[in-house]
């Protein structure tokens, strides 16, 4: 169980509207009878996964990128395609896509740093660039995946963010757009980017435009982005990545867990990865492993793995759908510090998530934690707050993936041995767009090249490390309890918030 040492309600009488009108026990009961402690999306790709064999033997590479979800996909691609006569080996532990590429929400936004506001605060001079090359690089996502006939249900639906309580209206401002007190019923943008500043192209609705949107009666208005978010199977995603590497001869092996990395001790010298019963050999390797224990001691510290959970729901019928509307199918997403996402499926299921975000004592990674009944429950219970007009409806699968959280809650890029071995992690749960943006980076950083990418601050950029046990968890519970007092003070952070957003560590999320 995860460290518990702070109340869990920092006011019993403020209460959030989830507190204010649950459902009965009853209808959450039913709701989860029967789900499976699977992850919808792996299970439902299940027939398209490829099977690449382990590593037997030892091996030479050109490029050796260890990762087998999208950040090392992406990489491996890139890499292949610029060099077509190098040989390039992506190792994977388990299988391709199986922890957060094949278990996210399958929200794929133009933000590359989490979302506007974070930006703002870390590189304000950077702003706009950094707008710039986050839709590029999306645009670019989109092109591929169309090129290359990718099978991943990808809409370019836009997103919404909602505010459930009066004092999160003032979190909408104007946007460029200004307000709209009806709107058009085209698009969207991802789970989570503001809490506060809104998108070049973002829109405000009023309390009966966002219900004509989607229909909720806890929605009292919203922040509407119709370009800059997509919604994609995350699993078929994976695989369909997989199969492009596989198809441009990339050599992929799967059950190949990387030991060590470590140099000959020459300056140009190739590098040796070892592996249980056999190593690679690599003139340059990228280090694409994200939430697990970085080869690279230095960067040990710098990300924590933070459990999230969500829910499906069992398709919708086209009643239960008249009932809320939600004809743009955006991803959908809420102002609180603990917010919710959720989106609709190819097959008009609803995908619920968000709210917890649990980091367990001494920062294990462990099949158990997936199960965390109080979690589901009041996901559940959430849900048909949001929308009662469904109650009745079962969730079919239940699921947890891990998310690696840097302390600026965006991606950082290191390196090591002259540039010959690079490294991304950190993503913090935004990552299905930001990996694409990460292999363009490393590909940039292998060849030598200086691009708008790579002179960017927040590339160069390495941010403060955890502190290390027991401090990380107590630090964590602390961010936890204090953004739960927020969101039961009407917004209002706390000291301990206040001067982590001074020092950079603060987070509206």
């Amino acid at each position: 169980m995860a460290l518990k040492i702070f109340p869990a309600k920092a006011n019993p009488k403020a209460q959030t509207v989830f507190e204010a009108h649950p459902p009965t026990a009853a209808i959450v009961d039913d709701s989860l009878r029967g789900s499976k402690l699977e992850c919808f999306w792996l299970s439902d790709a299940r027939d398209q996964a490829p099977k690449f064999k382990p590593l037997r033997g030892n091996v030479y590479a050109d490029y050796a990128v260890v990762g087998g979800g999208y950040a090392g996909l992406w990489t491996a691609i890139k890499l292949k395609t610029e060099n077509p006569k190098a040989r390039v080996v992506l190792l994977e532990a388990k299988r391709i896509g199986w922890a957060a590429s094949g278990r996210n929400g399958g929200f794929c936004e133009a933000s590359i740093t989490h979302g506007e506001p974070n930006a703002e605060a870390r590189w304000p001079d950077e702003l706009a660039e950094l707008h710039r090359l986050g839709v590029e690089n999306l645009d670019a996502i989109e092109r591929f995946i169309t090129e290359n006939n990718i099978d991943c249900d990808f809409e370019r639906t836009g997103a919404i963010e909602v505010a459930n309580e009066p004092y999160q209206l003032d979190y909408l401002g104007e946007g460029d757009g200004g307000s709209d007190a009806a709107g058009d019923a085209s698009g969207s943008d991802e789970a989570r980017g503001a809490g506060g500043s809104t998108a070049s192209t973002t829109r405000v609705l009023d309390e009966a435009a966002t219900r004509a949107r989607i229909n909720s009666p806890t929605f009292l208005g919203s922040a509407y982005t119709p370009d800059e978010n997509a919604i994609l199977h995350p699993a078929k995603l994976a695989y369909g990545l997989a199969k492009h590497a596989a198809k441009i001869g990339v050599e992929i092996y799967e059950e190949t867990r990387v030991l060590s990395l470590s140099a000959t001790g020459k300056e140009h010298a190739p590098f040796e990865l070892q592996l249980p019963h056999s190593q690679v050999t690599a003139d340059r390797v990228a280090l694409c492993t994200n939430v697990f224990p970085s080869l690279l001691k230095r960067y040990r510290l710098h990300t924590i793995p933070v459990y999230d959970y969500a829910l499906m729901t069992e398709p919708l019928t086209p009643e239960q759908l008249k009932l809320i509307g939600w004809e743009g199918r955006e991803g959908l997403s809420d102002l609180a510090n603990q917010f919710h996402y959720s989106r609709l499926t190819a097959d008009n299921r609803i995908l619920w998530g968000g709210y917890d975000a649990v980091y367990f004592s001494g920062g294990k990674i462990r099949a158990e934690y997936e199960n965390r009944d109080e979690t589901y429950r009041k996901l559940a219970s959430h849900f048909f707050t949001t929308f009662p007009q469904l109650a009745g409806i079962r969730f079919t699968h239940r699921w947890a993936g891990v998310i690696d959280s840097s302390t600026r809650f965006c991606a950082f890029f290191g390196s090591a041995h002259g540039g010959r071995v690079q490294y991304v992690a950190g993503f913090t749960g935004l990552g299905v767009g930001a990996t694409h943006f990460a292999a363009d980076v490393i590909a940039d950083r292998f060849a030598g090249r200086e691009t708008d990418r790579t002179a960017l601050k927040m590339v160069n950029e390495i941010p403060l490390p955890f502190p290390p046990e027991p401090l990380a968890t107590a630090g964590v519970n602390l961010f936890r309890w204090s953004f739960d007092q927020a969101d039961h003070r009407g917004g209002n952070r706390n000291l301990f918030l206040k001067t982590m957003d001074a020092i950079g560590m603060g987070f509206d999320s």
